[in-house]
C-alpha cells in the first residue's frame, strides 16, 4: 500500500490549523513542495479567496500574542517579516504605541520588580527592555520612574 504525499492545499491547511500564517510565510514553507510552476500560487489564491488566509487575522494574532511581552519596534519587525501590508502594520503600531509605557512597566515589574541599586543594574534593566523592542524614552521613564519612588 502506498500513500500519496499531501497536496499543496493540504499542507497549507495543516499549517493553518495550528496558527495564522501570512501568504508570504506559506509561500516560503511550501516552495520546496511545488511540483509544477504556478501550482503553489494557484493553491494559495484559492485558499485566500475562501478566507483561509487572512492578513488581518495574522496581524491581530501577532499583536495579541506578542504585545504583553514586546515593544512596538519588535512587533513591527515581526509583522514586516511576515510580508504584511505596510499601512496595516503602521495602523497597528499606532495603537500599540498608546499602551507602550504601561506594557513596558508590566514587563519590567515581572522581570525585576525593584529599582536598580547601581549604574550596572540600571544598564542591565535598560538593555533588557531595549531587547524587547521598547523605545528609549519609554525605557528611561520606566527605569527612572521606579528609581524615584
Amino acid at each position: 500500500m502506498t500513500f500519496d504525499a499531501p497536496s499543496l492545499k493540504g499542507r497549507a491547511l495543516r499549517l493553518l490549523s495550528s496558527r495564522e500564517y501570512s501568504r508570504l510565510e506559506l509561500e516560503r514553507k511550501l516552495m520546496p513542495f511545488e511540483a509544477e510552476p504556478g501550482s503553489l500560487a494557484a493553491a494559495l489564491d484559492d485558499l485566500q479567496t475562501k478566507g483561509f488566509i487572512s492578513e488581518q487575522r495574522v496581524l491581530e494574532s501577532v499583536v495579541n500574542r506578542r504585545s504583553a511581552k514586546l515593544g512596538a519596534a519588535r512587533i513591527k519587525q515581526e509583522l514586516q517579516g511576515k510580508g504584511l501590508d505596510p499601512l496595516a502594520v503602521a495602523d497597528a503600531m499606532a495603537g500599540l504605541r498608546t499602551t507602550e509605557l504601561a506594557r513596558a512597566r508590566e514587563v519590567w515589574l515581572k522581570k525585576f520588580g525593584h529599582p536598580p541599586e547601581d549604574a550596572a543594574q540600571r544598564a542591565r534593566q535598560m538593555r533588557f527592555l531595549a531587547s524587547r523592542g521598547f523605545g528609549g524614552n519609554t525605557i528611561r521613564h520606566v527605569v527612572a520612574g521606579f528609581c524615584e519612588d
